[in-house]
């Protein structure tokens, strides 16, 4: 039993514990190329999250990893077979009764673990931060640590070299052998400002990638995933320690 995990833990051990930071794991259930399970953005959101409270933890930090959301937003990805999509709006819902509930019981600083590109959450954090003054919501896109281009050959931001890396180190199992992954090819727009990301439009996934990847993951590898795996836990606790610290009346200097 981690006391740090919802999940795991009990009213004997909560009712003694007064936690200062809830983290909500949120990831999607989608394809992943060939070689990754549907699964791969909960598996990396719900580890990355217990290993990092764990870190923070161990600092005196009193967090806790409430159960990882399974379902993210799919739009893009609608002819994809069980690609399940959970519409902006049904998010805000689910994270406004999560919020309202925290609020109520006196835990004032939620910490949004996301682990899935298609999920949006800064509109909702600034409608929520009116709904509810007193909290302090911040949202971790993990995948977006600028320091991933030091650890991987090929770039990508799907079932690429990244996350292949990390599924054989978190769950080896669940993945097919690399000779059976697809090259991860990404057809790029015709109108260059759409992929210089100054203009913004859906992607649609089918027609942009044969195979639901975008990265070419054949050069992944376990010991690749677990050392870029420890970087991220380790930067996302160093903040847990330091948020858990925070006033959230006084935070600027």
């Amino acid at each position: 039993m981690r006391p740090y995990i919802l999940a795991e833990t009990n009213w004997k051990q909560i009712k003694a514990t007064n936690f200062n930071i809830a983290i909500l794991p949120w990831g999607a259930t989608e394809a992943h190329n060939y070689h990754l399970p549907y699964a791969t953005d909960n598996i990396e959101a719900t580890e990355i999250a217990a290993a990092a409270a764990k870190t923070a933890w161990e600092q005196g930090s009193k967090v806790i990893v409430l159960p990882t959301i399974p379902f993210g937003v799919n739009t893009g990805q609608a002819d994809i077979t069980l690609d399940i999509n959970l519409n902006p709006s049904t998010q805000l819902l689910i994270l406004s009764d999560i919020v309202a509930t925290l609020n109520r019981q006196q835990i004032h600083k939620l910490f949004i673990l996301n682990s899935h590109g298609g999920n949006d959450f800064k509109p909702m954090i600034r409608e929520l931060g009116l709904k509810f003054p007193g909290m302090f919501i911040s949202v971790c896109n993990w995948f977006q640590l600028p320091d991933k281009r030091s650890y991987f050959e090929n770039a990508g931001d799907h079932a690429d070299e990244m996350e292949t890396s990390l599924l054989l180190h978190l769950a080896p199992e669940l993945v097919l052998p690399l000779a059976e992954a697809g090259d991860g090819k990404e057809k790029k727009h015709k109108i260059k400002a759409y992929t210089e990301g100054w203009i913004w439009a859906e992607r649609q996934w089918s027609k942009v990638t044969a195979d639901t990847g975008i990265g070419d993951p054949r050069l992944a590898t376990k010991e690749k995933g677990e050392v870029f795996f420890n970087m991220v836990t380790q930067k996302i606790a160093d903040a847990l320690v330091q948020l858990d610290k925070l006033d959230i009346n006084d935070m600027y200097g």
